[in-house]
C-alpha cells in the first residue's frame, strides 16, 4: 500500500501581530483537518514539522490564522512569509471533477495533461491550477489559440480523465478564437504548481 505523500495545503500571505501569527491562503477543502491544533506541517521543502499551536479562520475575510509551536514571535514567524504550507496525505484527495462527476485525482496528477476539443484538436497543456472561490481553474499553455484559464465546471469540460490522458472541452463555450488568433492575454492570480499539490475535498 502506498504510504502518504506529501501536498501544499496553504500560502502564508501574511504574518499577524507579535505572537507569530501567519495568515494562509487555504488550498485544501479540509482545513479543520489540515490546520487542527496538534497537525504537522512543512514549509514547502523542509523537512522540519511545524507544530500547529491555534488555529482559526480569518473572521473578516478569506484564509485562515494559524500559529506554531516553534515560531512564538513575528519575526520567527517573518520566513514563512510567501512560503506553501505542505501536510502528508494518506489518499488522494480529489480535484474538482466537473462537478463531482470524476474520478479522485491529485492536482499534480492533472499538471502536464494535454486537452483536447471533441475534435481532437489539441489546445494546450495543464501548466499551472489555482483556486477561484469553490471551483479549480486550470491554466492552459501553448495551443494555437492562445493561453486560458479553463474552470473545472461542466459548462466547459465534456470528459475529465487525466490519468488516461484525457481531457476534453468546449472551445465554443470558453469563447476561444479561432487557430491562430491569439486571445489578448489577461492578468490571472494563480497558485505556483508545486511539485506536490493538493485540490479539492477530503
Amino acid at each position: 500500500m502506498e504510504g502518504p505523500r506529501r501536498r501544499v495545503v496553504g500560502l502564508v500571505r501574511g504574518v499577524h501581530g507579535l505572537r507569530g501569527a501567519v495568515r494562509v491562503e487555504v488550498l485544501t477543502d479540509a482545513p479543520e483537518r489540515r490546520f487542527a491544533t496538534g497537525a504537522s506541517l512543512y514549509a514547502e521543502g523542509s523537512a522540519e514539522p511545524l507544530t500547529v499551536e491555534s488555529s482559526e479562520p480569518v473572521p473578516d475575510g478569506p484564509g485562515w490564522r494559524l500559529r506554531f509551536h516553534q515560531l512564538p514571535s513575528r519575526t520567527d514567524a517573518e520566513q514563512l512569509r510567501g512560503v506553501y504550507l505542505e501536510a502528508d496525505v494518506d489518499e488522494p484527495i480529489p480535484a474538482d471533477r466537473a462537478d463531482s462527476g470524476g474520478p479522485r485525482v491529485f492536482w499534480d496528477e492533472v499538471i502536464g495533461v494535454a486537452v483536447r476539443s471533441p475534435t481532437g484538436e489539441e489546445l494546450g497543456t495543464v501548466r499551472d491550477v489555482y483556486r477561484a472561490g469553490e471551483a479549480e481553474v486550470y491554466v492552459v499553455e501553448g495551443g494555437d489559440r492562445g493561453s486560458f484559464d479553463l474552470p473545472v465546471v461542466r459548462d466547459f469540460v465534456l470528459e475529465f480523465a487525466p490519468r488516461e490522458g484525457r481531457l476534453v472541452v468546449d472551445p465554443a463555450a470558453l469563447e476561444l478564437p479561432e487557430p491562430g488568433r491569439r486571445r489578448r492575454p489577461r492578468g490571472r492570480r494563480t497558485v505556483r504548481a508545486a511539485r506536490a499539490a493538493e485540490g479539492g475535498a477530503d
